[in-house]
């Protein structure tokens, strides 16, 4: 596996070796002293499987307490993966990077707590499923605008499915803030 750390500091991302042949293929999509060796977290507490149709957009979600990391891979489909730095402190606040998973290149994006999340479907359906360093508590939800012109995501849709709660969030000026992450 081939992790590399993405534009935005704490980001990564990882390239599995992946062995095929006329049967399918077989991959290795998470081995902990190679993600202890990154700088990855090894502890994960929650796994999560999200299946979305074509045209879909999720997020941009995060946790102001219980800041979760997230490993997000594709087991079916192709989505563009988006994470946004939310870290007051980070030089790169307020700056997002968009990577694209699919189940062709079977990438991960290793997103650490302190950044909103979300992703845009562009296949068909999307079966997106992603690790947690920390469980979900829907009390500290938070949903960042996801066409907020402050952090000018080229989403490929102007009018994606969404959900009343994304449409409800709030513009990066607004919104609750990680102050104590580095």
């Amino acid at each position: 596996m081939n992790v590399r750390p993405a534009e935005l500091p704490g980001v990564m991302i990882l390239e599995p070796a992946v062995f095929g042949d006329a049967r399918g293929f077989f991959l290795e999509s998470f081995r902990k002293s190679k993600f202890q060796e990154a700088g990855i977290p090894s502890e994960f507490v929650q796994d999560n499987h999200s299946r979305s149709c074509g045209g879909t957009l999720r997020g941009l979600h995060y946790q102001i307490e219980h800041p979760q990391g997230k490993l997000v891979r594709v087991v079916r489909g192709e989505i563009v993966d988006v994470a946004v730095d939310l870290r007051r402190k980070s030089k790169t606040f307020g700056r997002s990077l968009a990577t694209m998973l699919n189940d062709t290149n079977h990438w991960q994006l290793y997103i650490p707590p302190g950044f909103a999340h979300g992703f845009f479907v562009f296949s068909e359906t999307a079966d997106v499923v992603y690790k947690c360093t920390d469980y979900y508590y829907p009390q500290h939800e938070r949903v960042l605008l996801w066409n907020d012109p402050a952090i000018d995501i080229s989403w490929p849709a102007r009018e994606p499915i969404i959900s009343e709660k994304d449409k409800r969030g709030v513009r990066l000026a607004d919104a609750e803030c990680f102050e104590n992450l580095p």
